[in-house]
């Protein structure tokens, strides 16, 4: 069954009456505690004013489906977590306004700034999703801009201002209809490398007739075009970047890539990709410098009934604090969103369903997601952007809408979530062309916040405001010898014979990236027994009684220090 089908509801519903798993999801939603927190918009209020432009104008081109993405990063190093927000353009022919990218600088205060032009950054290009890293090491952090056409990378000069170093990083000469990426260190040499998702084969000139009727033109289905290979760059470090696509391992021109998210299992940083209509994949790292794609035996290529979904978001956590990541992937509608759990033999099994998050995510269409805790209870929770690509699919779909609500799946700490989306607030329950999301402390107050873009529509900025007292812990790496990012270092904390861990990631969710530094809820604990920080190098550093709500600055091989209360 392709995603054609699927988007004009030629499928049936999934029909699982009378098992187990409708008694486990219904008994999971029936626990109607309060969340503990909600999410207020302060989107006005902060500042941010943001218009996403598609460059729709009625000839139904691919890529106006899809975007766009937005960060969270510190660009200025000042401790503060700023925004950027990515963009499109109009389209060759069909000129109507200028369309840039936006960067905010966070004013400490609960407002932004408008930084743009100053930054240098008030450039147009059909911006789909950005990638934050300090490729060069020298303490501030670079951003990577994936296109439709020719992607671009930004070298921060450490003065408030970016300088397109595309063609200076070897990076230039490639057209394609890049979408996720992340920077990550696979070689383990303490600089930043660089994986770009592609979608499918496109450019205006090669764009495709598709039509329900025959007559007038639609948005076509990815099953149009071709695939294409998802590229890596290896950092040589003098600033310029080696193709390694297929050297590596990585080259497989099938694929129609959406989303990245790192995964690690051994210290060296592995990749899951999930795909549209073609079969996600899982490269593990070899150590030596390629990858072996094991997604097939692994069980995260295909849905449960062996089909492969129309993957969208994905991200990575140990969920359900087991020591071992699992992997969450959004899918099309009718669909539902997988939830994959590790084995003991280093396969996964979906449990979506069982989990209580199959039933609820049927009927809509994922792009971003993010684990992240923001009840600060200590289980890591799963954060959906919900939109359709298709504003007539009403007319089609009864039950389906274009602009969908978000869903939170709070974790039951007990194998099961429910979502509690409808009880953090009137405005983040509206529905929403939802694409990317991102979090953040971008308040310092200890709890995370929440970013969302839609399709053609504005960005969205929600405070998160703690309503149960519970107290959280934060840590900020700075790498000496390995990456200065710290990307892949793995934190745990224990307390009380429990355990948390957290993995600093790039990536992630949908054509956009997280703050770096790490949160862990503790509930109501005041401090923790003992942190353990295993930097990507593969040296380990551990203290001792550390108090909650603080954040902390830990330097490998120089120590930790406190930075601030909240």
């Amino acid at each position: 069954m392709n995603r054609r089908s699927f988007l004009w509801g030629l499928a049936g519903l999934v029909s699982i009456s009378g098992s187990r798993l409708e008694e486990t999801w219904a008994a999971a939603a029936a626990q109607s505690s309060s969340p503990g927190f909600r999410l207020v918009d302060v989107t006005q209020k902060a500042g941010i004013q943001f218009q996403h432009n598609s460059g729709a104008y009625g000839g139904k081109l691919l890529p106006e489906t899809l975007g766009s993405g937005c960060a969270f990063l510190d660009y200025d190093n000042d401790g503060w977590q700023d925004i950027l927000l990515i963009n499109g353009m109009d389209w060759p022919g069909h000129k109507r306004q200028h369309s840039t990218l936006r960067l905010y600088r966070n004013n400490r205060n609960g407002t932004f700034s408008d930084v743009t032009r100053q930054a240098g950054l008030d450039l147009e290009m059909y911006g789909m999703g950005v990638a934050v890293g300090d490729y060069n090491n020298d303490g501030y952090p670079d951003i990577l801009i994936s296109c439709v056409g020719q992607n671009r990378l930004f070298k921060n000069t450490g003065k408030g201002t970016f300088i397109d170093v595309t063609r200076a990083s070897g990076l230039a000469g490639r057209q394609a209809f890049s979408t996720s990426a992340l920077w990550f260190d696979f070689d383990r040499d303490g600089l930043l490398d660089l994986f770009v998702c592609n979608y499918v084969k496109w450019s205006p000139d090669h764009d495709v007739f598709c039509s329900l009727d025959g007559k007038h033109k639609s948005y076509c289905t990815p099953e149009a075009y071709r695939g294409e290979t998802c590229w890596l760059f290896h950092n040589r470090g003098n600033g310029r970047f080696e193709d390694v696509t297929a050297s590596s391992g990585i080259f497989d021109s099938s694929s129609k890539s959406l989303g990245v998210a790192l995964l690690d299992k051994d210290g060296w940083p592995d990749l899951v990709v999930a795909n549209d209509t073609q079969p996600n994949k899982l490269y593990r790292n070899l150590h030596n410098g390629t990858f072996k794609d094991v997604a097939m035996e692994a069980g995260i290529a295909f849905s449960a009934e062996g089909k492969a979904r129309a993957g969208m978001g994905i991200d990575t956590a140990d969920f359900d604090n087991s020591g071992v990541s699992g992997v969450a992937i959004t899918n099309f509608d009718n669909e539902m969103i997988g939830l994959y759990r590790p084995g003991s033999n280093g396969s996964y099994e979906d449990i979506a369903t069982r989990a209580g998050m199959g039933f609820p995510s049927r009927n809509t269409l994922g792009f971003g997601c993010v684990f992240f805790d923001p009840d600060l209870d200590g289980t890591q929770d799963l954060m959906v952007a919900n939109g359709h690509i298709d504003e007539t699919v009403r007319n089609i779909r009864g039950n389906v809408g274009y602009a969908q609500p978000p869903q939170l799946f709070l974790n039951n700490g007990n194998g099961t979530f429910r979502d509690v989306a409808s009880e953090l607030g009137d405005d983040f329950r509206q529905p929403k062309v939802g694409r990317g999301l991102a979090y953040a402390d971008f308040d310092r107050d200890g709890d995370l916040d929440v970013l969302m873009t839609t399709n053609n529509g504005p960005a969205f900025l929600y405070r998160n405001d703690q309503l149960s007292g519970n107290h959280s812990i934060r840590f900020r790496l700075v790498g000496t010898k390995s990456n200065r990012d710290a990307i892949g270092a793995v934190v745990r904390i224990f307390h009380e014979g429990s355990s948390q861990p957290r993995v600093v990631k790039g990536g992630s969710s949908y054509l956009s990236q997280s703050e770096l530094p790490v949160t862990f809820g503790v509930g109501k604990r005041d401090k923790i027994d003992r942190v353990v920080i295993q930097w990507p190098t593969g040296r380990t550093e551990e203290f001792k009684n550390l108090q909650a709500g603080r954040a902390y600055d830990c330097v490998e091989s120089k120590g930790i220090n406190p930075l601030s209360s909240f």
